[in-house]
């Protein structure tokens, strides 16, 4: 049994990415992206007829920033700092939604940032390749951290016993953003966050039998 294992999310939770990119649509593509009160999905507008952009041009627009301008994230406050701490007392991985081209320059970027980290891409949920990580390092303990809450949900069905945490480290969104209902506890900040971290590594594996969020103040 090796030593406990925090696997966490990067964007919005290590590092701003809304912001920087919404950002670079205003300057770059004419396009304006406001998340409050909207979905993703509409989310992005044309500035010009105020047209929701097209699906394929989204992906199109997400591929073009991972592409050239990961430079413009900064480390959500505390983030950096935290993870340092806990790496004393935990091995951490980042397991992030992007695509296989990226999964160097995301390394780059967080090393540029202070964390060296095993970075694991992935599309789509998370819990299988979550699993598949605490197969193979068999830690004492698991916990889980992620901005969406598709990811918790799919975590809690592929992997019970991990801890939950759902963080929205962009202030701008999280007052936006419902609860994950399949996170064991939200917390958006990480100075609160990582009290509750030690405790239930110190804990020990998740039990099965819940999963309902309990809300902290942050």
């Amino acid at each position: 049994m090796t030593r406990p294992l925090i696997i966490t999310d990067c964007d919005e939770v290590l590092l701003h990415m809304v912001v920087p990119f919404r950002h670079w649509l205003d300057e770059t593509h004419d396009v304006h992206f406001d998340m409050h009160d909207r979905g993703f999905a509409e989310a992005l507008r044309h500035k010009d007829s105020g047209a929701v952009v097209e699906r394929a041009l989204v992906w199109e627009l997400l591929l073009g920033f991972f592409d050239t301008e990961m430079h413009r994230q900064t480390p959500i406050a505390g983030a950096i700092e935290t993870i340092q701490r806990l790496s004393r007392i935990a091995d951490i991985v980042v397991l992030t939604n992007i695509t296989e081209r990226h999964q160097q320059a995301r390394s780059a970027q967080l090393a540029s940032h202070g964390l060296t980290l095993p970075v694991h891409w992935n599309q789509g949920g998370k819990g299988q390749p979550l699993a598949a990580i605490v197969a193979e390092r068999q830690p004492s303990v698991t916990l889980f951290i992620d901005d969406l809450a598709e990811h918790h949900k799919s975590v809690a069905s592929h992997a019970p016993d991990v801890w939950r945490l759902h963080m929205v480290g962009e202030p701008e969104i999280a007052g936006h953003v419902a609860d994950a209902t399949h996170a064991h506890v939200r917390i958006d900040d990480w100075a609160a966050a990582e009290q509750w971290i030690r405790e239930k590594l110190a804990q020990g594996p998740a039990p099965t039998d819940t999963g309902i969020i309990q809300g902290v103040p942050s």
